[in-house]
């Protein structure tokens, strides 16, 4: 399985810790990460695969690799209170992932029922 994470700057750290409360799941899945998360994924202890940093095209780079059916959910642990400068490639990763039907987290309880999902699918 693959998985594509991506935390704004205001949920890194949520997105870490959610990973470590999931590690069973992720041992059977390759991470693709934006660049800055894959870097705090990586201190943590997790193997990822990193694009560029988002603002600099990395969501551009996993919806392409959405779009072409490489990845099989996008965790993408969004911060809705703060402004984003590359919030037009922060929609075209979301618009992508309903255009191709991928399962997409944009919070932790969300994550946590497609986790879930999978581990039942794979019992």
């Amino acid at each position: 399985m693959e998985i594509a994470i991506i935390a704004h700057d205001g949920k890194k750290a949520e997105m870490v810790q959610f990973l470590l409360d999931n590690k069973e799941v992720l041992n059977k899945a390759n991470l693709i990460s934006t660049g800055t998360t894959g870097s705090h994924v990586e201190k943590a202890g997790f193997k990822v695969s990193k694009q560029l940093s988002g603002p600099l095209g990395g969501d551009a780079q996993i919806a392409a690799m959405a779009a072409e059916k490489k990845i099989d959910v996008v965790v993408f642990f969004r911060d809705p209170l703060d402004k984003h400068p590359h919030e037009p490639d922060v929609q075209m990763l979301l618009r992508i992932c309903d255009v191709h039907n991928i399962p997409l987290a944009t919070n932790p309880a969300t994550a946590r029922l497609i986790f879930k999902a999978f581990e039942a699918m794979n019992e």
